[in-house]
């Protein structure tokens, strides 16, 4: 009789159990899409405020009105597909990647202020990207490919300067990471002044942010290449939140560390290296918008990363339109919004960290 009462207390303390993970489950998923149906709404007005800021038109109404009925102004409706469009797109993307970027190394490097131009991993693409454009290769797969490989070259370098008696100490790791930008940033130079024709003043422009230089069938193959990637990262969410309380945590979890971290970074590398790829350098990305929402949302990486990709395309069509829209005439890089933004904040969580 004892026997029996024990059995079913403990199959009822495993249906309580069981009832009460079901129960957080649907709390996250209900959560997570609440959040992403706001985010949506935020990106879709923005990417909508982004195709009206233009040279020929800025009626906001006249240009809703050409997209829905294109056949009333061909002109404006023309310029918004071919032109306008591709970048805001361009500019959605390329948010979303350096924020997800930022989450996975902020997450597995166990470091807020890590983030993928600040560490180098942009620069490294970067000089694979010139050295592809040098050579003559085509943006997609020539040039992604020369970006990617100089990504995971600086990637390792890091990893490799900032590895010592402990794993990824945080003063060790930005301090190699800037090491690896300022050498970036000289080669980059150097390839620079050795350029003697044209595309010198293309890769200077592109290097400081750009999202004029692609079309709409670009963009789009550039999105169907990233989709997979955002896909994987989200479902390896979960591992994020154990890698953030560190290495030994995750595997009391039963999670094969290695296998995820190198996944990740690896993942992150080739998506950054692609968006550097097709609009240069954009500094800090990584950096405010991971910190904006992880300040609002919480720590919790199932929500962070669809609220960075959503958020992120959002602030980078933001500071787009500002790089169209402040100067009197002509427009300025994104990338210089971007920094002019960033690095402050960069100066003060850096400070804040410190206290």
């Amino acid at each position: 009789m004892p026997d029996g009462s024990y059995s079913s207390r403990t199959a009822g303390y495993e249906v309580l159990e069981l009832s009460v993970t079901t129960f957080n489950t649907h709390v996250m998923i209900k959560r997570i899409s609440i959040i992403s149906t706001i985010l949506s709404v935020v990106l879709l007005l923005t990417m909508i405020l982004g195709v009206s800021v233009g040279s020929s038109d800025r009626d906001l109404l006249r240009v809703v009105n050409a997209i829905i009925h294109p056949e009333l102004d061909p002109v404006l409706s023309a310029i918004i597909l071919k032109i306008r469009f591709p970048r805001v797109l361009l500019a959605v993307i390329a948010g979303s990647v350096l924020s997800l970027g930022g989450v996975v190394f902020q997450s597995i490097l166990r470091n807020p202020l890590a983030e993928p131009y600040i560490l180098g991993i942009s620069g490294g693409a970067a000089i694979g990207a010139i050295i592809g454009i040098i050579m003559g290769l085509s943006r997609f797969p020539g040039v992604g490919f020369t970006a990617f490989a100089g990504s995971i070259l600086s990637l390792v370098l890091i990893l490799y300067l900032s590895t010592g008696h402990s794993l990824f100490q945080k003063d060790r790791l930005l301090l190699s990471g800037v090491m690896v930008n300022a050498f970036c940033s000289a080669v980059i130079m150097f390839l620079v002044s050795i350029t003697r024709d044209a595309r010198l003043h293309n890769i200077i422009f592109w290097l400081m942010g750009d999202f004029s230089a692609i079309n709409t069938l670009q963009a789009s193959i550039l999105l169907l290449v990233l989709i997979p990637c955002f896909i994987v990262i989200f479902m390896l969410s979960h591992t994020l939140n154990l890698l953030s309380m560190g290495k030994e945590s995750a595997q009391s979890s039963g999670v094969r560390t290695r296998m995820i971290i190198v996944i990740q970074l690896v993942l992150s590398s080739f998506m950054v290296s692609l968006v550097v790829g097709y609009c240069g350098l954009l500094g800090f990305v990584g950096l405010v918008v991971p910190h904006l929402m992880r300040t609002r949302l919480g720590p919790d990486h199932r929500v962070l990363v669809p609220a960075c990709i959503l958020g992120g395309g959002a602030y980078m069509v933001f500071c787009d339109i500002l790089a169209r829209t402040l100067p009197e005439q002509g427009e300025m890089p994104t990338g210089v919004v971007t920094a002019l933004i960033g690095a402050p904040l960069f100066i003060y969580f850096l400070k804040r960290s410190d206290s």
